[in-house]
């Protein structure tokens, strides 16, 4: 009993220090070119890759938090640093949060729930992996696209900018800069992820 008790509190510390530190890559992300690669209107960002790594090893708690980290800092780009941040911002600021913080708190917690369902059914460790990075580039483009598409689809920003329709909004965000986002996740996000199981295992 002492010795499962020990090992679900030395869990606890090593996922609050794996939170910890990826929320601190988050931030310093967020705030330098590494986060983000701006093209035009839209930006490729690399943000989703430590959310998938802490989500795949930390679980669902650790995928929601650095969602939510995420998307605080997305809010915080809104303030100047973000052209398209700051005009959705102009239009209404209520919902500008719910648009940066909802997609990426979810995105973290879908991530973690697919990783734990993987882990449970006991699925080979590069696919299950690979599979839950993957979602994690796809998920963040579906739900920002999406909540983009509910909350500021009707906006005259938007329409002049993106266009008058569904498919000319999503034609005009999911291009090129979606699949180097998903490629991205699926590479570094299943390496990184690997490696750092195996590092927790031999501590």
């Amino acid at each position: 009993m002492e010795v499962t008790n020990r090992r679900r509190t030395n869990q606890k510390t090593r996922n609050l220090a794996l939170t910890a530190c990826l929320a601190a890559l988050i931030v310093v992300m967020a705030f330098t070119p590494i986060g983000y690669l701006k093209i035009g209107i839209v930006s490729i960002t690399f943000i989703p890759i430590p959310v998938v790594i802490g989500a795949i090893v930390g679980g669902c708690g650790c995928g929601t938090v650095l969602g939510l980290v995420f998307g605080i800092t997305s809010f915080i780009q809104c303030f100047g640093m973000d052209a398209f941040g700051t005009a959705l911002m102009s239009i209404s600021a209520v919902d500008t949060v719910i648009l940066c913080l909802l997609p990426r708190v979810l995105m973290g917690l879908f991530c973690g729930l697919i990783a734990e369902s993987f882990r449970k059914k006991k699925v080979n460790e590069v696919v299950s992996f690979s599979v839950t990075s993957l979602c994690g580039g796809v998920f963040n483009t579906i739900l920002f696209v999406s909540g983009l598409i509910l909350i500021f689809g009707r906006t005259d920003y938007i329409r002049e900018n993106l266009g008058d329709s569904i498919l000319k909004i999503v034609g005009a965000l999911v291009t090129a800069n979606a699949l180097i986002e998903w490629a991205a996740c699926l590479v570094i996000g299943t390496a990184v992820s690997k490696a750092l199981v195996k590092v927790l295992k031999r501590a």
